[in-house]
């Protein structure tokens, strides 16, 4: 990273780079969509003609598939940098590893996060799911998807170095899940039976406000023990 740039302007070079990267290939970056898309669809399959029980159980199939989602497109965020030598070029820089860091995880969440917000509803639709509780899915996975992403920075950061290391990645972070998961759901259900849902908003907000404030810099402080 060129020390001329200011750190903004590295900022949204680097958040450029990996959008470009994202792009060309497309391919890679669409299998958590699918997944998500799949393992959706599966479930009435499975479960048969039961609107009722869909429509019960949605929040929690939505939010089971978009962790399982999340997961599977950790290894990217810093997995090619690491093979092409260009992570070492981001941990030499002369501006802060943390906000560049930071710039990684946002290209990430735009890449794999944000579509899962946009086709969200459709198969919110799909499995039946009472209009008046899709706002609160919604704005669940805006608020929830961010954490993931910044949470599973530190455990691909532990471990990018691993050849094999996506067993140990999945075990490192899949408990700090859980508590996004437990939120996010209980408040799409509360949505949906007509209950207030602003705790387990709060909560998530809180989530998201400290994920910010730290992930970036445990994820650096990963690094360079991964790059040492």
């Amino acid at each position: 990273m060129s020390q001329r740039l200011s750190l903004s302007q590295a900022f949204l070079f680097l958040l450029r780079r990996d959008l470009l990267l994202a792009v060309r290939n497309r391919a890679e970056y669409a299998m958590p969509l699918l997944f998500f898309v799949l393992v959706i669809t599966l479930f009435p399959l499975a479960l048969g003609a039961l609107p009722e029980l869909l429509a019960r159980i949605a929040p929690g199939i939505i939010w089971v598939a978009a962790l399982l989602a999340a997961m599977l497109s950790l290894d990217s965020i810093f997995r090619s940098d690491f093979d092409d030598g260009s992570l070492e070029q981001i941990l030499l820089s002369a501006h802060p590893v943390a906000v560049l860091v930071l710039a990684k995880v946002s290209a990430h969440w735009l890449v794999t996060g944000l579509p899962l917000l946009l086709v969200a509803p459709l198969l919110a639709e799909m499995l039946g799911m009472p209009s008046e509780a899709q706002p609160t899915l919604l704005l669940t996975i805006l608020i929830g998807t961010p954490i993931l992403s910044l949470i599973g920075a530190i455990g691909v950061a532990l471990t990018v170095g691993l050849r094999k290391g996506g067993i140990i990645l999945s075990l490192l972070v899949l408990p700090l899940y859980v508590p996004v998961l437990i939120f996010a759901a209980s408040a799409t259900e509360n949505a949906a039976m007509g209950f207030e849902v602003s705790a387990q908003i709060y909560m998530l907000l809180a989530f998201l406000f400290l994920s910010i404030s730290l992930s970036p810099w445990a994820t650096a402080a990963a690094l360079r023990m991964s790059a040492s």
